[in-house]
């Protein structure tokens, strides 16, 4: 079938296997330009297929020779209905790293799910052992709790009173307005349950209590604070409480594994388009203005540059790593110098849709957008026939 992009507002409902596939194969050779990394040798990846989570195995597997474990939730091609992106990207990466000689498998379902859980847990027993790392980049509207059965969803909104700045459709360029009421407790308490760290903590001790966790072992999370004009929405409203939950999570748990040895960081990355991102207000703006003058600076860095820095300079580096004052490793610096803020921060008051072109890079952010999907990848021919039933070696 020729597969062309169907989009419904922040998401695209196709996905194009060979781009995917070129996508993740730029990944690999990225890192495979680098130098080594003497990191970890096994290592279980939480919310693997996309994004900082496909980037964290990309760099493990290919600049360390480590054995992977993915887990995530994606759906296979079903009828006229490609597969999701995430599935795509597992399915190149797993041909990649089957192709290099690394162990690699993927477990596809709930990670939140105690079934899911056990089911990882009895893989890497027969297979690894034990993992010395484990990365948690789990991205989910909704979660089922596996003890109770509620289901919770998370909502992006403000605390305290209506939260109002610009943003932009990033399909048509039009700047506007975007009012957006403020959270109930409640919609406050189910995206902590969601986004919060609650899960990982699950994770860490499934793990250790079957004796799937090598001492010494390393566990990481990812997390996002960005600059005072997305605050409101971001790091002050719903998804900041939850992150605030995820850090205070990775505290105890740096305190739970050092008894043998081992480590738990939250690292707050870099702000890049994901399908995540996309879906908050403001931000999409913001990341446009940010990519203009990082790329005029030589700052830019995409998942992969920024997962590359992470393991080899912070959690794999000579010294050990360098956190801030909450704990927190910061790879976002390059983003919060103030240099840079002051540029972002300059741009954004003179924004309009008739200049948002010239003082945004938001070209750049409509085409990674559609890149997350495997479009508007160069030297993919998007007229041809292309087969959306695409198998994921090892699968589990």
């Amino acid at each position: 079938m020729i597969i062309q992009p169907k989009t419904r507002g922040f998401i695209c409902t196709t996905a194009h296997p060979d781009g995917c596939a070129s996508q993740v194969q730029r990944q690999v050779e990225y890192v495979q330009s680098q130098p080594a990394i003497e990191g970890p040798r096994n290592v279980l990846v939480i919310g693997a297929s996309t994004g900082y989570g496909l980037a964290s195995r990309v760099v493990a597997s290919f600049a360390s020779s480590a054995n992977t474990i993915g887990v995530y939730f994606d759906k296979a091609a079903e009828g006229a209905r490609t597969a999701s992106a995430g599935w795509y990207n597992s399915a190149a990466f797993e041909q990649a790293a089957r192709d290099a000689g690394r162990k690699s498998f993927s477990i596809v379902g709930d990670a939140f799910s105690d079934e899911i859980k056990t089911k990882t847990i009895g893989l890497i027993k027969r297979e690894f052992g034990a993992v010395d790392l484990v990365v948690y980049s789990v991205a989910s509207p909704r979660r089922t709790h596996p003890k109770t059965g509620e289901t919770f969803s998370s909502v992006i909104k403000p605390l305290g009173d209506t939260y109002s700045n610009k943003t932009v459709n990033f399909h048509t360029g039009e700047v506007t307005t975007a009012s957006i009421e403020p959270a109930t407790e409640d919609e406050v308490r189910q995206t902590v349950a969601v986004m919060g760290g609650e899960d990982w903590q699950m994770w860490i001790d499934a793990l250790q209590d079957a004796g799937a966790l090598a001492a010494g072992a390393t566990t990481v999370a990812y997390t996002y604070i960005g600059p005072e004009i997305t605050h409101a929405v971001y790091r002050e409203g719903t998804i900041g409480r939850a992150k605030e939950d995820l850090e205070a999570t990775g505290l105890r748990l740096n305190e739970q594994l050092s008894a043998t040895g081992g480590r738990a960081f939250v690292s707050v990355n870099k702000a890049l388009v994901t399908q995540s991102s996309s879906a908050i207000p403001v931000v999409p703006l913001y990341i446009s203005v940010l990519y203009k003058v990082m790329k005029e600076r030589g700052l830019h860095e995409g998942c992969i540059e920024q997962m590359y820095r992470l393991f080899s300079e912070r959690l794999y580096g000579a010294s050990p790593a360098a956190v801030d004052e909450k704990g927190r490793i910061r790879i976002d610096d390059w983003e919060m110098r103030p240099e840079i803020q002051a540029e972002v921060a300059r741009l954004w008051a003179e924004l309009t849709t008739e200049n948002v072109y010239e003082l945004s890079d938001l070209e750049g952010y409509r085409r990674e957008f559609f890149q997350l999907f495997g479009f508007e990848t160069s030297g993919i021919d998007y007229e041809a026939e292309a087969n959306p039933d695409v198998a994921i070696p090892n699968q589990q």
